[in-house]
């Protein structure tokens, strides 16, 4: 993989937010949730779909803090409009476990 330039790395708004809500999506084309999620009065709360059926209920997911690329643009995921890329990992099934703090944080600081 190429390297990158630090100013490469500030221009990417990685944030930790708080879901507030979060449904199934069984729409999509790849089992997913919807997830509603807070960060904060700088950002307020934004909307994403996310493929993590595999280790994730959705009413287990409210209250958690998880991190998310906030500056991308909308993307549209079947009916629904994503506006933030929520960050995970994949398992050694390639199934996603979220990235997010491992002790409470500020909703909406930025990853740095």
């Amino acid at each position: 993989m190429a390297e990158i330039a630090f100013d490469d790395f500030l221009k990417v708004d990685v944030r930790v937010g708080t879901v507030m809500r979060a449904e199934p999506y069984p729409e999509a084309r790849k089992p997913a949730i919807k997830l509603w999620i807070d960060f904060g009065a700088e950002i307020g709360e934004k909307r994403t779909s996310a493929q993590i059926t595999a280790h994730y209920q959705p009413e287990a997911l409210v209250g958690r803090q998880v991190m998310a690329v906030v500056n991308f643009p909308p993307r549209q995921i079947g009916k629904f409009m994503s506006e933030v890329l929520v960050l995970g990992m994949p398992d050694e099934n390639g199934e996603v476990v979220l990235v997010g703090p491992d002790h409470p944080v500020p909703t909406g600081g930025r990853l740095h």
